[in-house]
């Protein structure tokens, strides 16, 4: 009952929305923000019950087996929701620069072959040829990293070969973590919020804009999807995991971080995107150094219960409790990200030691607690 409340109550803001004279209001007195973020909510609220009826009816569910945690069959296909809501909130809003089209168009083909996974599966290769032919989509039209000078062929390669790593790293990532009720979702919150946060420092605000699209599509999913007291209803699934990560790695590419500062630039979403980058580090480095993955070929089909959260589960016993304390990781380091506006290069790379040292104690707690 208190959900169908929830619902007309979101139904009803929505459509206030779409009156012009509401909208004339918040582009010139409330705010183009907060417009852009109450649309992307309740329509990712109204939309994640029609994804998941749509589940139902066409038979996509993420059922339990050994390297799972959830205990139920469970509809997939919530990451529609958050993509629908997501990309009408820009286009209703005419955020519609290029670059932001180009990454819809790359974000698409992902999705699409990650919703032929969810529903009918796929080889990991397949789906990591994909995802290697959307980046290099974007590259070639011009959403590349330039950590180095392009002017020399090395250059220009590095730069190349980052962008692949930081885009496929940070969407496999993603995608890797949503195992546990509201995980990805809420990341992908966090993430989105200090993306906006530092957009907007940085006077980028078409950039904020786009963040913040994300985030109201994200919260708008997650009542759906964690609980505190029962289970999820509805999963992201591959299709919303990989969405995200593709999207909100590409933003970061997209914007600049800092004014003429590129240590600071630099520094500042690696520091908001850290718990992604850390998880995805430690299982390459246990996995390698314990013979579980020796090709190239291994790494990729091998699937694990060794992720951040997993390790998490098992030193607290409970799950909500390792959600929670991932989101908090998260937050801390976003903060930090923060705290680099107008700050030195020195600072730039202290945070990320700093960042690193919290993982590493967050390493010996766990390892602690699973030989206990």
């Amino acid at each position: 009952m208190i959900s169908f409340i929830f619902i007309g109550i979101g139904a009803t803001i929505f459509l206030t929305l779409l009156l012009p004279e509401i909208r004339f209001y918040f582009f010139n007195v409330a705010g183009r923000w907060l417009y852009i973020f109450l649309f992307s909510f309740t329509l990712s609220l109204l939309m994640t019950p029609l994804m998941r009826w749509l589940a139902r009816r066409f038979n996509i569910f993420d059922i339990p087996e050994e390297r799972k945690i959830h205990e139920r069959a469970t509809p997939l296909l919530g990451g529609g929701a958050i993509i629908i809501a997501f990309t009408a909130s820009l286009l209703a809003n005419m955020v519609i620069e290029r670059e932001i089209i180009l990454t819809l168009y790359a974000g698409g083909a992902v999705a699409l072959t990650s919703l032929i996974d969810d529903w009918k599966g796929l080889r990991a290769r397949f789906k990591l040829l994909v995802q290697i032919l959307a980046v290099l989509f974007l590259i070639y039209n011009g959403v590349v990293l330039s950590l180095f000078s392009d002017k020399i062929w090395w250059g220009y390669v590095l730069n190349i070969l980052f962008t692949l790593l930081w885009i496929i790293g940070i969407t496999n990532a993603m995608n890797f973590i949503d195992g546990m009720d509201g995980l990805a979702a809420g990341l992908g919150s966090i993430i989105s919020l200090f993306l906006a946060i530092v957009a907007i420092q940085t006077h980028q605000h078409v950039l904020g804009w786009i963040a913040i699209a994300m985030l109201g599509s994200c919260l708008g999913f997650l009542p759906f999807n964690f609980h505190p007291r029962t289970p999820a209803s509805i999963f992201l699934g591959d299709t919303g995991s990989i969405f995200l990560g593709f999207v909100l790695s590409s933003l970061a590419i997209i914007g600049d971080w800092a004014d003429n500062n590129p240590i600071v630039s630099f520094a500042a979403p690696v520091l908001i995107f850290w718990v992604l980058i850390f998880d995805m580090t430690y299982i390459t480095v246990e996995r390698v150094l314990t013979g579980k993955v020796k090709t190239v070929k291994q790494w990729i089909d091998y699937v694990g219960k060794d992720h951040l959260h997993h390790r998490t589960y098992t030193l607290l016993g409970d799950k909500r409790k390792a959600v929670l304390f991932i989101y908090l990781l998260a937050i801390t380091l976003g903060v930090s990200a923060i705290a680099l506006r107008n700050a030195r290069p020195v600072d730039g790379i202290l945070l990320v030691i700093q960042a690193f040292l919290i993982t590493v104690i967050v390493s010996i707690l766990d390892y602690s607690g699973r030989k206990r």
